[in-house]
């Protein structure tokens, strides 16, 4: 294939990227397959990533590229306001059969971000329509990433994201991170430390009264900000005090839904129950854009008592439940089901653990976390340069040793398909020792 010009790299402005440096070197995949990436010359690069935390099946998986291709054949396109089409249901089905508790409605979107701002919009409405129309703040946490609508800037804390578009951003407070290296360094799955962090959330209750609070939204491990697993017990306390209170919970499943935590969402693994879910990345594995949100039933029945010709929700996309969304979401959950593959994430951990903990003393390795097929490695800085060395080590290893990763600042992030052997594990974790000691 050849090589893209100068002028051909110029136009696309590349989302969370140095865009300049980039244009100088490109980092330009052009074909996967399975566990690996491919460049233009025909290299091949290992994801350990799972493409930005999507492709948990692996990459162009044969059921669900066929099932992408006969629906683009069948029906291209079909609105989702006032008509409807089969596949789109028969994935609300199989999304909301993998929910637990009642959580069983669900409101498509195509992004993570798009699913922040449904639930979010939902939340409020639900307490309007019961006659709570106060309720109206939204509880986020520091250090969270919800997406980039202002919802998920809103209500997330990743000061970046923030800081040039507050005045945009509606009333929204913050629950400290569940984060402390003093406490909690090298921890191997869930801290023990952090539980009675989630406290915190009766001091805002008190500062700002529970009749304006409508929701809490947090990851139940925090994902981008690098990896943080939540404290044992935190949840359930964080479910107590918001149903104490009437407080609705949203636990932002985009990146740890669908294997990711070795259970078909986090609320399986820990045992807690929100109120909604919002998924998107893995549902079909990275292949088309989906997402949305799994809805308790009792939210979804408020929202049914209205005359037989009157919208009940004034809130869709045009793309909702999209044809060949629809079919890939399917095709991806048959294929978790068939292969196994969230029990075989489960299975893994133990050994993908002991792995990433393996780089503990290896050079400029400041802290490792991990639960799931998840890890999070924190290097030291450059002295006047944050971030500088983990960009670097980023590319030393795209470029030397042929492994593809996230990178936020100077934490490495690992999430591979869930699909990974253990030879993978080896070579992810191997290569990046080597990298890091040459440094």
């Amino acid at each position: 294939m050849t090589a893209l010009t100068t002028n051909q790299l110029e136009a696309f402005w590349l989302p969370f990227t140095p865009n300049t440096e980039f244009k100088r070197r490109p980092r330009i995949v052009s074909r996967a397959e399975g566990m690996y990436y491919f460049d233009q010359d025909g290299r091949r690069v290992l994801d350990a990533a799972a493409g930005l935390w999507c492709a948990n099946a692996g990459h162009c998986r044969a059921p669900i590229v066929k099932a992408i291709q006969d629906a683009a054949a069948t029906l291209d396109f079909a609105p989702s306001f006032q008509f409807g089409h089969p596949k789109a249901f028969e994935a609300a089905v199989k999304i909301a059969a993998l929910a637990p508790g009642d959580l069983n409605h669900v409101f498509f979107t195509n992004s993570g971000s798009e699913s922040t701002d449904t639930a979010v919009k939902i939340a409020v409405a639900w307490h309007r329509a019961r006659g709570e129309g106060t309720r109206t703040r939204i509880i986020g946490r520091e250090r969270a990433y919800h997406g980039v609508g202002m919802a998920g800037i809103s209500a997330g804390g990743m000061v970046n994201n923030k800081r040039w578009f507050n005045a945009l951003a509606f009333q929204a407070d913050h629950l400290p991170a569940t984060y402390s290296r003093a406490e909690q360094a090298f921890t191997n799955g869930q801290p023990e430390w952090g539980a009675h962090l989630a406290d915190e959330l009766e001091k805002l209750v008190a500062l700002h009264d529970a009749s304006t609070i409508a929701a809490v939204i947090v990851e139940p491990m925090a994902g981008s900000t690098g990896v943080l697993p939540p404290p044992k017990g935190y949840l359930d306390r964080l479910r107590a005090i918001t149903r104490k209170h009437g407080i609705l919970l949203i636990f932002d499943e985009v990146i740890t839904g669908f294997g990711r935590l070795g259970a078909a969402f986090a609320a399986e693994r820990f045992g807690v129950t929100p109120d909604m879910i919002t998924f998107a990345k893995g549902v079909t594995s990275g292949a088309v854009p989906m997402g949305g949100v799994v809805i308790d039933k009792a939210i979804y029945e408020q929202f049914m008592t209205g005359p037989d010709h009157a919208i009940d929700m004034f809130h869709g996309y045009t793309y909702s439940g999209h044809p060949l969304a629809a079919a890939a979401a399917c095709a991806t959950i048959d294929l978790y089901r068939d292969e196994g593959l969230f029990q075989r994430s489960a299975e893994l951990e133990p050994y993908f653990g002991a792995a990433v903990h393996s780089l503990k003393g290896v050079r400029h390795v400041a802290d490792i976390r991990n639960v799931g097929l998840a890890a999070a490695i924190d290097l030291d800085p450059i002295e006047g340069a944050p971030g500088k060395r983990g960009f670097e080590t980023m590319k030393t290893m795209f470029f030397d040793k042929d492994v593809m990763f996230r990178v936020s600042g100077d934490t490495l992030a690992f999430s591979p398909p869930l699909i990974a052997e253990k030879s993978h594990v080896d070579e992810m974790f191997g290569k990046l020792a080597e990298a890091l000691a040459a440094a």
